[in-house]
């Protein structure tokens, strides 16, 4: 298997792994500041673990240090976006904002990489947003989850950005590990010292939702980080964007047989659903013929 088809599958992996996400949160009895700080405290548990049982023969300055833990922290203002989107509407909608980060990225990338955007690019990414604009007809009352969904994609546009950047000389396990500590102190501070101001505790997950945090946090972050992380050596970040709008749909089968969520949509939901797939098969197929 040629470094970019292996690449390719490690990213459909990735998603589908991403996609088991929004429905695991939903099962967690906890807001979206402190899932998410329970599950990047397990990761980076794990992660340091693993970290220091694996010889790197890279070394890498503080300065460098200090740019992957910046990006770890605005992973950690996505997880927890993404979740309170998640809360404030349901699982299906909290996905399908997902679905912008392909349109956010088509803005950034130009800035990022300094080139043109691509009529392909462009129209794909336009599909998409039409696709959002069907699903978004009957979920008027979902207002403020979709304004956080769609602030928790422009972030995830943005990380994906610095990340590539970051593994063209790094080992993927170095950035996860240095990621995953940096977005948990991040949250620790923060719910500290809302903890403190609002005389409210720091409440204590349920064996019910240990069990899922160490799920999301085994399968859902580490691994799925891991495969993230190494595909975008060989994937640009518009292709890994576009892809990602297969979480909604992995996602939203699910919810589909654990929440019956599909009680509550329309027909103008799955044409939208309709038009996001079709404009990731579109974006596959070009990157399988002439890869990016």
């Amino acid at each position: 298997m040629s470094s970019f088809k292996k690449s390719l599958s490690q990213l459909h992996l990735f998603v589908f792994l991403a996609g088991l996400t929004g429905p695991i949160g939903n099962l967690i009895q906890l807001n979206g500041l402190h899932l998410v700080m329970y599950r990047m405290g397990i990761t980076s548990l794990v992660t340091l673990i693993m970290y220091s049982f694996v010889k790197h023969s890279i070394r890498i300055g503080n300065k460098t240090k200090w740019q992957i833990i910046g990006v770890g922290v605005l992973i950690s203002i996505h997880w927890v976006l993404f979740y309170t989107s998640i809360k404030l509407s349901n699982v299906s909608i909290g996905l399908v904002c997902l679905s912008s980060v392909a349109l956010f990225t088509l803005i950034l990338d130009p800035i990022f990489s300094k080139n043109k955007i691509k009529g392909q690019d462009l129209i794909i990414a336009l599909i998409s947003l039409i696709g959002i604009l069907f699903i978004f007809q009957f979920d008027i009352q979902y207002r403020t989850g979709i304004i956080v969904g769609l602030i928790s994609s422009f972030i995830a546009a943005l990380f994906t950005q610095f990340n590539k950047r970051l593994t063209v000389n790094i080992p993927p396990q170095t950035i996860q590990t240095f990621q995953m500590l940096g977005g948990f102190v991040f949250l620790t501070i923060v719910v500290l010292i809302t903890s403190y101001y609002s005389k409210v505790k720091i409440p204590i997950p349920t064996n019910t939702d240990w069990f899922w945090l160490v799920i999301l946090a085994l399968a859902c972050t580490v691994w799925s980080n891991y495969l993230m992380l190494s595909s975008l050596k060989n994937i640009s970040p518009f292709t890994m964007n576009v892809t990602l709008n297969l979480e909604p749909v992995y996602g939203i089968l699910i919810s589909f047989l654990v929440f019956q969520e599909h009680k509550q949509l329309g027909n103008s939901f799955y044409f939208g659903f309709f038009l996001i797939a079709i404009s990731v098969l579109i974006q596959t197929y070009r990157v399988v013929k002439t890869p990016k």
